[in-house]
């Protein structure tokens, strides 16, 4: 039986909101910043705002393993807001919301999954607290690292 997962993550970054958006926008440059992001791969190129666009994403944390899904971006509001849906290892959907208040960009993720792997199916009532801790280190380590791109300060995270 597959297993939900809902997350929001919330970001304050002291930048303007067209690089912060920018920076989520273009994904293939993850691995370059985002520590956990093993590796980021187009593998359909989408029409020209990037909507039914597929990635394939690899992801590693703290935890011994990975996970690989795609993603195909279904809504693209510039400096506003990022949707996909989610299939692979992971199935559901994520939405990044943006939004400038002054000089700081707040950055909100909902991301509402269920896993594929068995294994982690089969252990969820153990390891539920763990996959949520590791899904929260992950999303510290874009936030910093994000912080560290555009040479902005990290408000909370």
């Amino acid at each position: 039986m597959a297993i939900q997962y809902s997350f929001v993550t919330k970001w304050q970054i002291k930048a303007p909101v067209e690089k912060v958006w920018d920076a989520i926008y273009h994904s293939l440059d993850w691995p370059n910043w985002w520590k956990g992001v093993l590796n980021v791969v187009e593998l359909e190129h989408g029409k020209e705002n990037g909507i039914d666009g597929v990635r394939a994403y690899t992801w590693k944390s703290q935890l011994p393993y990975k996970l690989t899904f795609n993603m195909r971006l279904t809504e693209n509001k510039p400096y506003e807001n990022l949707a996909g849906i989610a299939f692979g290892e992971l199935e559901g959907n994520g939405t990044w919301y943006f939004e400038q208040k002054n000089d700081i960009t707040f950055v909100e993720y909902h991301w509402n999954v269920i896993t594929n792997k068995s294994w982690m199916n089969y252990l969820s009532f153990l390891l539920k607290p763990a996959f949520d801790y590791n899904h929260n280190v992950v999303m510290r380590w874009g936030a910093k690292g994000l912080a560290k791109k555009l040479n902005a300060e990290l408000i909370s995270y």
